[in-house]
């Protein structure tokens, strides 16, 4: 039987549009089963308690359980292979970081590509270090450190959690930036660094503000600056680098991915919820993004996947430039 030519557009059109009917009712019915959120790190660190604010959230705000599973390893990259596998369907999430980014350049044969791979959901919050000396150190501002650098070169130590890590990039793009020479000393992890640092066996270190505010405060630290663009509400006396070395900035990143190709509506679902998140000054989690003076980052999905693409853009020719690799 031939359909008469209006019935038949009628039925292509409602043909074409059950996909798109089916994925609206599928992410409105969203989440009917427990999520996880994959962190490449161990239990008990900064990610993994970030992890579990975040599961938090979202399993109040959108009645289904979110756990947390840590996949650790291979500076958390068998944890984004893990997301990178699992599929696309809202129920494998990835506690992604900055060192996602900076891995894209630090490894040279991971079998997946963060940028293209991971799907942004939404981001959490960005913050910067502070660049501390030990008190018996002569300079005590960053011309003062520029100067005494160039007129002893390779004699300052700088120390970091590790290759790769936040305290060393931010200590090559100082050397960069400035034209510098001073010797990076990677320890395994930032703790003992830290504890270096505080005894003077080292002469400066980039630290986050979560584990080196308090030895500021006490004065058990000098502060030189700040690597985030602007000062810190909680350190307002204490300058940017930027202001010093024009362009310098270093800050790392904390957000939620997916694997690539999740469903739209399911990702502007938990866009929409984890911005709330943020913005809500009665949150814990944005009670904790002041306390550690970052800067909450609401963006859409789209906004924070091309804040990846301009990160990784950028950490990949300091990285390159200064011939770091992991592998």
């Amino acid at each position: 039987m031939k359909l008469p030519r209006r019935k038949f557009l009628q039925l292509a059109a409602g043909a074409a549009a059950l996909p798109a009917i089916s994925h609206v009712a599928w992410a409105q019915a969203y989440p009917s089963r427990p999520v996880r959120i994959v962190v490449g790190f161990p239990a008990g660190g900064v990610n993994d308690t970030w992890a579990r604010l975040f599961a938090q959230w979202f399993s109040e705000r959108l009645g289904q359980q979110f756990t947390v599973e840590n996949r650790v390893g291979a500076g958390g990259n068998l944890g984004t292979e893990a997301v990178v596998r699992a599929p696309a369907d809202g129920y494998t999430l990835l506690l992604a970081t900055s060192v996602d980014a900076w891995n894209v350049a630090l490894y040279d044969n991971l079998s997946f590509n963060f940028v293209r791979d991971i799907a942004p959901v939404a981001s959490s919050h960005r913050g910067g270090a502070i660049l501390s000396v030990h008190p018996s150190f002569p300079a005590k501002t960053i011309p003062e450190l520029i100067a005494y650098a160039r007129a002893n070169p390779g004699q300052i130590n700088m120390a970091s959690g590790g290759i790769g890590t936040i305290q060393h990039l931010a200590g090559e793009l100082f050397k960069s930036s400035t034209g510098v020479n001073m010797v990076h000393v990677p320890y395994r992890g930032a703790a003992p660094a830290l504890a270096d640092l505080l005894s003077g066996q080292v002469h400066l270190m980039f630290e986050p503000p979560v584990t080196s505010i308090e030895h500021v405060r006490t004065g058990r630290l000098r502060p030189l600056a700040v690597t985030a663009a602007t000062r810190l509400a909680t350190l307002p006396d204490v300058p940017a680098v930027g202001e010093f070395v024009p362009g310098y900035e270093v800050i790392g990143w904390i957000g939620i991915g997916a694997p690539k190709n999740t469903p739209t509506a399911i990702v502007d679902k938990l866009n929409k919820e984890f911005n709330a998140a943020i913005t809500d000054p009665g949150s814990k989690i944005r009670a904790r993004i002041d306390d550690i003076s970052s800067v909450p980052m609401p963006m859409t999905s789209s906004e924070f996947a091309k804040f990846i693409v301009e990160y990784t853009e950028k950490w990949g020719k300091v990285i390159r430039a200064a011939n770091i690799k992991l592998s």
